[in-house]
């Protein structure tokens, strides 16, 4: 997997993002890679959730806009999580977590709310393996379930509420607007400038460490819906 490199506006460079700005994207992409395989069959909560193949080409990834202004964050808290993405998207942790076959971005992104510091309850939690575990840690439905029973803990938002996500919250998509959730991932990166707001986040099944919201509801899920969980803590 490439280096990721972060330049700041002065130019100078980092590898884990400066000031709390996550790093840049690579000017080219990482193919997007198919899932880690694991014995026995796929348990797919929300079904097939469309990403597990891309074309290579780059498209979904968000290039930085010399226009737009990217968010910072010192909260150590959100900065563990996005270590935790930004190290694992690609490179899964497949020895502490385990894989959902083809369809495990809800398990990663519990993983990334662990890293933040969220700790597991009866409700949400890993059961020595994802396949075990509550449905609301590997299923992107269950999730949206229960996040919204708990108040406390989220708040939801949907695209027009764009100017009020941070780094770290929670992105789901349906994609064919049945009124379930058909993926999830991690807001990794939020660019604002002249009344724009470009989000990209991390995900598993179609493996991404900034891909686009954008492009995503737009080119490969054409009229798709976005939602975003803002996060309490």
């Amino acid at each position: 997997m490439a280096t990721l490199i972060g330049v700041t506006a002065l130019g100078t460079i980092c590898l884990v993002g400066c000031a709390g700005v996550p790093p840049l994207p690579p000017q080219v992409a990482s193919a997007d890679s198919a899932s880690p395989t694991r014995s026995g069959e796929p348990d797919f909560e929300d079904g097939d959730d469309g990403d597990a193949e891309g074309d290579g080409t780059g498209s979904d990834v968000a290039e930085a806009d010399a226009d737009l202004v990217a968010d910072r964050t010192s909260d150590p808290a959100v900065l563990a999580q996005l270590d935790y993405a930004l190290a694992y998207w690609s490179d899964y942790n497949i020895e502490e977590w385990g894989v959902l076959e083809g369809n495990d971005c809800v398990n990663f992104a519990s993983q990334a709310l662990v890293a933040r510091g969220w700790e597991q309850t009866d409700e949400w939690h890993h059961g020595g393996d994802p396949y075990s575990s509550t449905a609301s840690w590997r299923s992107s439905t269950a999730m949206h379930a229960w996040l919204s029973a708990h108040p406390e803990l989220a708040t939801p938002l949907d695209d027009g509420d764009r100017d009020q996500v941070r780094l770290g919250d929670i992105v789901q998509f349906d994609w064919d607007r049945s009124g379930d959730r058909d993926h999830t991932g991690i807001v990794t990166r939020i660019e604002r400038g002249d009344g724009e707001v470009r989000i990209a986040f991390a995900g598993h099944t179609k493996d991404s460490a900034y891909r686009d919201v954008d492009v995503a509801i737009t080119e490969e899920h054409p009229g798709a819906e976005v939602y975003y969980w803002r996060l309490a803590g």
